[in-house]
């Protein structure tokens, strides 16, 4: 009987341990992004760098696109120290293209979206812990409707339709809420399967991963979110 109370002891305990240090490299690159991205957009040489060559600035963001894609398909591979690496360096290459919402929404609108983003994440990220509901088919629908997005996006980079612009954000918030519930899920189910003896370089990656998933869904919902909610410049 206490032996099987250690065991679940130590098993909490595990989970308790991966779970927290997800959610800290999450932090730790969301403030990294916020801290480069307000330091460019104060930088008025590194703006003209950045902004007034438009190569240079899809350069970034195809860089960055690359990364995500080859962190994700090699971090079995990967030293733990290169893949929190990358992590970061992403982190810090998103906040040099992030820049550019300094130009475009008032601070004011920025903070306040950024409150709002917050607290819907953190209540997704609750639901997505605590459902008993397998959300896998969920998470395969969401992706088909984050592949719609994009191509959306993409063709309205053309029409340049304010109308199909508002319409795309108010569908990726409902993306991007219900897949930071399915990457949580994700993240539990991860943090309850792993053994004992499990190696803590394989815990490491672990855990950056999930830090990029949920990285990559706050961000996600915090851009769609500033379509709708932000204020332009004075």
């Amino acid at each position: 009987m206490e032996t099987a109370q250690y065991q679940t002891t130590q098993t909490q305990v595990r989970v308790n341990t991966f779970v927290r240090s997800v959610y800290n490299w999450m932090a730790i690159g969301l403030g990294l992004t916020g801290l480069v991205a307000y330091y460019v957009a104060n930088n008025e040489s590194l703006l003209r760098i950045i902004f007034g060559n438009q190569m240079f600035f899809f350069g970034l963001i195809i860089g960055e696109l690359a990364m995500v894609f080859y962190l994700s398909a090699r971090i079995s591979k990967l030293q733990p120290s290169t893949a929190t690496g990358l992590f970061l360096f992403y982190a810090f290459l998103n906040g040099v293209t992030l820049s550019a919402i300094f130009l475009v929404y008032s601070r004011t609108s920025i903070a306040s979206t950024f409150f709002i983003c917050a607290a819907t994440f953190a209540a997704s990220s609750v639901f997505g812990w605590v459902t008993k509901r397998d959300l896998t088919g969920m998470g395969n629908f969401l992706f088909m409707g984050l592949i719609g997005i994009i191509i959306a996006s993409v063709v309205n980079m053309f029409m340049k339709s304010s109308g199909m612009s508002m319409i795309i954000s108010y569908i990726g918030v409902i993306v991007f809420v219900g897949l930071t519930a399915y990457d949580t899920q994700k993240i539990k189910t991860m943090a309850m399967s792993q053994p004992a003896d499990i190696d803590a370089g394989v815990v490491r990656k672990g855990a950056i991963m999930g830090a990029l998933s949920l990285y990559l869904d706050f961000i996600n919902l915090f851009l769609m979110m500033l379509r709708i909610f932000g204020g332009g410049r004075d």
